[in-house]
């Protein structure tokens, strides 16, 4: 810290309890453990962002046991922001951690300009996680990711480029995301061929939308896959936010995001419903919202976000209550469909 640093902040020292807090599960049939609860720097670590408080945020995750810090080239905004914020921070407080941390990244979505800064390109992905690596200030990544399909490349070609990536040591695994079950399936064929550590599978997943039951999760535990999910909240309309209306300042009044006004109000009487089923097992709607995700063997973490440390604190509670009786998943099944 520079002599004439203003910010007040302390040497950071992890909790020596922070192992006692978290629940953690295997990763398919590898031997990696993931925190149940892990935090995705989607949001709220860019340069448009506070970095006090993505600080705190961090600081507060690792004291809750959280390893696996789910980053990817195009975070921010402006791209590349989250990843450089977080190489910032972990210089500053978690050099001495690295060995305990999961770090992960990706790339398949746009992240710089031409035929080379997007989709799933041996040329793309090489590039990009270079970049990355030198933004977070790292040797290696602990996984990367293929961000999304990409239907021009052959599948041989990004396989064989996540396979090279690790023989060369800047990733200890490799994982993809948002890709179907057949796609599924055939990546994980190449990638065993090539004695590739193929261990997850990142998808969108929520009480609202279900798509990942219908074959990926048997894709999954057939290719032992593990899964992570992200977006556990469907935007914010699975927790108490959207209860009495939609506030001022809420995403969906700004309608800056994927979520709008006209789905919230369509909703808002299941989740209305859904909250009173959480408040009979003594959670918050997002606690159960993440309770009933985590109660799949196939799931290995959820991914969340937090805007604050109180935010990230109340979300792990939901792991004092994970246990659903029959009776409570045919309420909710027959309140979502």
């Amino acid at each position: 810290m520079q002599i004439n640093d203003k910010s007040q902040t302390i040497e950071y020292l992890a909790s020596p309890k922070r192992y006692n807090i978290m629940t953690y599960k295997r990763t398919g049939k590898s031997g990696v453990l993931l925190p149940a609860i892990s935090l995705g720097l989607w949001h709220n670590f860019g340069f448009v962002d506070n970095i006090q408080n993505a600080r705190e945020v961090l600081r507060c995750a690792f004291n809750l046991g959280i390893t696996h810090f789910d980053l990817a080239n195009n975070y921010g905004p402006p791209y590349g922001s989250a990843e450089e914020n977080f190489g910032t921070i972990l210089k500053q407080d978690f050099k001495s951690y690295r060995d305990e941390l999961f770090i992960a990244s990706k790339a398949g979505f746009d992240m710089w300009p031409g035929p080379y800064g997007n989709w799933g390109s041996r040329k793309y992905l090489m590039a990009s996680l270079d970049q990355s690596l030198k933004r977070m200030g790292l040797d290696y990544v602990d996984v990367f990711y293929h961000h999304r399909p990409d239907p021009n490349t052959p599948l041989e070609e990004t396989m064989g480029a996540l396979t090279d990536i690790v023989r060369q040591g800047k990733a200890l695994y490799v994982a993809i995301s948002n890709y179907q079950p057949e796609e599924t399936k055939r990546a994980a064929q190449l990638l065993k061929a090539s004695n590739t550590p193929f261990i997850l599978h990142q998808a969108r997943y929520s009480m609202f939308d279900r798509w990942i039951e219908n074959g990926l999760l048997d894709t999954l535990e057939d290719n032992g896959i593990g899964c992570i999910t992200f977006s556990p909240l469907a935007q914010g309309m699975l927790t108490d936010r959207y209860l009495n209306g939609i506030p001022k300042d809420s995403r969906a009044a700004k309608n800056l995001t994927y979520l709008d006004k006209e789905t919230v109000e369509s909703n808002i009487k299941k989740i209305k419903s859904l909250n009173e089923v959480a408040q009979k097992r003594d959670q918050k709607l997002s606690q159960m919202a993440i309770a009933w995700i985590l109660r799949h063997p196939q799931v290995a973490s959820v991914l969340i976000g937090a805007s604050s440390s109180s935010q990230l604190q109340e979300n792990v509670k939901a792991l004092d209550n994970l246990s659903f009786t029959d009776e409570e998943l045919k309420l909710i099944d027959g309140i979502v469909q």
